[in-house]
């Protein structure tokens, strides 16, 4: 059963993970293996506990414990609940964002990058993408639109972080991902290569080919490549992929947020696969 504990006062030791640690903290560079994250909302929370992550605690608004959150919380086992009134919630900033429910979870280890492409035909790529409500946006439209895997590379925000997995609607606990190796022989588009797949880099170039170019839709595997907001990919990494892809615009737009982008790219590069 359940342990439910009642909070009376914002200054209790047992918010201080939700209200007091910041991203940097939970996510324990130097001790990965004690890493944590929040996971926000109902929704959210049950994607992750269905995906397998580790429930650490809860934070529950009390009219919630028989409300929206009473089915996650008869799934914790004797996981700490901890519950307090609205007014003491209030102060934890973003708290009225989570229609009730916090979960403190564990980090996993992550899988090498040739364990997640095993058996995949398209997977979506991250470039230094930095904004998590990006990350987060690129990971649901990745779900929706026939990803089979997403890579980020280390200056990507972290698909975990609360933000990016709000956004995701707790999709990034049902695509499978990991991070680029920081270092290795190659750059990561030739070691996208050398697993099989043909590389499209999404870019404004003048060599670029339209999104609905009848060779790269019929590619058998493809990795799709977005790059930071802003700056876009980097030249080494245009100059290194099999293509170079551009959606076409109207009215005198040059170009999509990368999270719009991507769901563009996914739904004409992604849909038509059986």
């Amino acid at each position: 059963m359940p342990k439910i504990i009642e909070i009376n006062t914002f200054d209790s030791a047992e918010l201080d993970i939700y209200a007091r640690l910041t991203e940097a903290q939970l996510l324990n560079k130097d001790k990965p293996e004690d890493g944590l994250f929040i996971a926000e909302s109902p929704k959210v929370i049950e994607r992750a506990l269905n995906a397998g992550y580790e429930p650490v605690s809860m934070l529950v608004e009390d009219k919630h414990l028989e409300g929206e959150a009473k089915d996650l919380i008869s799934r914790l086992d004797d996981i700490p609940v901890y519950t307090a009134r609205f007014e003491i919630f209030s102060k934890l900033t973003g708290f009225n964002l989570t229609r009730g429910a916090l979960c403190a979870m564990r980090r996993p280890s992550l899988p090498s990058v040739e364990e997640i492409c095993k058996n995949t035909r398209r997977i979506a790529v991250m470039e230094n993408v930095m904004n998590p409500t990006n990350v987060g946006a690129i990971f649901r439209s990745a779900a929706a639109l026939n990803m089979d895997a997403v890579l980020l590379t280390c200056g990507c925000s972290n698909p975990l972080y609360r933000r990016s997995s709000r956004v995701s609607m707790g999709t990034v606990f049902q695509v499978p991902w990991t991070f680029l190796p920081k270092e290795s022989d190659c750059s990561y588009v030739e070691l996208l290569q050398k697993l099989g797949f043909k590389t499209a880099a999404m870019a404004l170039e003048d060599d670029s080919v339209s999104i609905d170019d009848p060779d790269l839709v019929a590619e058998e595997k493809l990795a799709i490549i977005l790059g930071t907001e802003g700056e876009g990919l980097a030249d080494e990494t245009i100059a290194k992929c099999d293509y170079t892809v551009m959606i076409p615009m109207t009215h005198g737009v040059d170009s999509l947020n990368v999270a719009a982008a991507s769901a563009v790219a996914f739904w004409q590069l992604g849909h038509k696969i059986k």
